[in-house]
């Protein structure tokens, strides 16, 4: 009997990793302030993100080297490599160390909507035990430094927190055809662009286009996985869509400004619809965290060993003392609540430049016979990555507004 799951992985992981507490708090917000009208942004995100994640696998496993290192080699002036590798550096190594304390925090929030008191006083420090919690689960994991069980721990995972989120959004009884007109039929209401472009911003994120080039050179070698590799994305990206738009149906059941955050959700939920929908919301948010958690320091670790040419392993010291450093970050920042706003604006920064030259070298490499062969860019393949390209744009110039307006 064929293992239905046996293909089935790094897709899992891209989706694992942009449906953490970023992801969840935007769509929460766009439920609670809009209802359902902005669910088609979802699929449009979606769309996009298949294609441009499509394009890093594809690079991955037919050059046989990750997104850094294709950058790397095909920049032949040597200060604008330098330029592009700091860029990189900065944007996916600093930005995860930034984002790591609020995908731990996040984690952390989730179980705080079924357990209530999860601080301790040490002296005049309060401590978020749960903080700790997931980082020593990310670690063991990471530290294991087997390719194989991290996959099978996170396809576990994100099988448990698309059936919370969507079980979550059964609970709250929506308007079914309501929901599928939103699905189909765009419409911008007042003052919700920001809110479409934050919702298209927080699935399209740079360090998963780098982690999906390096993870399919983990699961497979060569094109002849090609298959395999895209029937992965395609499952694993439109079910994290899924689950987007489930975490918006929760959001529009409660039609007030006092939900900040799905923490909020969850409690707010409670009295409408029951215990069952706050705890399998909660579960669903620690899930989120948590896969976020283990991804962002492997991404970080990966693009280091690119940019730096390692000849490094998930085992390796090296490796190891990135993501060490990353989830330690982390896990001090969530654990005693602190916030450095200049590092997450840098990170913002570098994240908004990077967004739109990095979706821009992926549509010109895929049009490299050199370096792909036959598996390069179809003319649809183009068209749709030029308008993504115009897309990022508008990001990126949004991101940069949020820093410096």
């Amino acid at each position: 009997m064929k293992n239905p799951f046996k293909n089935i992985g790094p897709g899992t992981l891209v989706a694992a990793a942009f449906i953490g507490p970023g992801t969840v708090t935007v769509c929460t917000l766009a439920g609670v302030q809009f209802g359902y009208e902005l669910l088609w942004a979802l699929v449009l995100s979606i769309a996009a993100t298949i294609v441009l994640q499509e394009m890093a696998a594809r690079l991955g496993l037919v050059s046989g080297k990750g997104l850094a290192a294709n950058v790397k080699a095909h920049i032949q002036q040597p200060s604008l490599r330098l330029l592009a590798v700091l860029l990189m550096l900065s944007a996916i190594l600093v930005g995860n160390a930034a984002y790591e304390a609020g995908n731990i925090s996040g984690g952390a929030l989730g179980l705080q909507a079924i357990f209530e008191d999860t601080t301790v006083m040490i002296g005049s420090f309060q401590l978020n035990y749960l903080s700790i919690l997931i980082g020593v689960i990310a670690f063991l994991l990471l530290y294991i430094g087997n390719y194989k069980v991290i996959e099978r721990f996170l396809v576990g995972l994100v099988i448990v927190m698309s059936i919370s989120f969507v079980l979550a959004a059964v609970l709250t009884q929506p308007n079914w055809l309501q929901v599928m007109q939103s699905v189909v039929v765009p419409k911008v209401p007042s003052e919700s662009l920001l809110t479409v472009i934050a919702l298209v911003g927080t699935t399209v994120v740079p360090y998963n286009l780098f982690l999906h080039a390096s993870l399919v050179k983990e699961k497979w070698n060569g094109p002849d996985n090609l298959k395999a590799a895209r029937k992965d994305l395609y499952i694993s990206i439109i079910l994290g869509g899924l689950v987007s738009m489930a975490i918006v149906v929760c959001g529009a059941a409660i039609q007030q400004t006092t939900v900040n955050n799905a923490a909020d959700l969850a409690k707010g939920l409670e009295p409408l619809y029951g215990e069952l929908a706050s705890y399998v919301l909660g579960i669903g948010l620690f899930a989120a965290g948590i896969t976020s958690a283990i991804t962002a320091p492997m991404a970080a670790g990966y693009v280091a060993r690119d940019c730096f040419g390692w000849q490094a392993g998930l085992k390796s010291s090296k490796f190891r003392a990135v993501w060490m450093l990353i989830l330690l970050l982390g896990v001090v920042f969530s654990s005693i609540g602190f916030k450095s706003i200049e590092i997450i604006q840098f990170a913002q920064v570098a994240n908004g430049v990077l967004l739109p030259i990095i979706t821009g070298f992926l549509v010109y490499i895929g049009n490299k016979k050199s370096v792909l062969g036959t598996f390069k860019n179809s003319t649809l393949q183009n068209s749709i990555g030029i308008l993504i390209i115009l897309a990022t744009l508008v990001l990126s110039a949004r991101s940069l507004y949020k820093v410096f307006a």
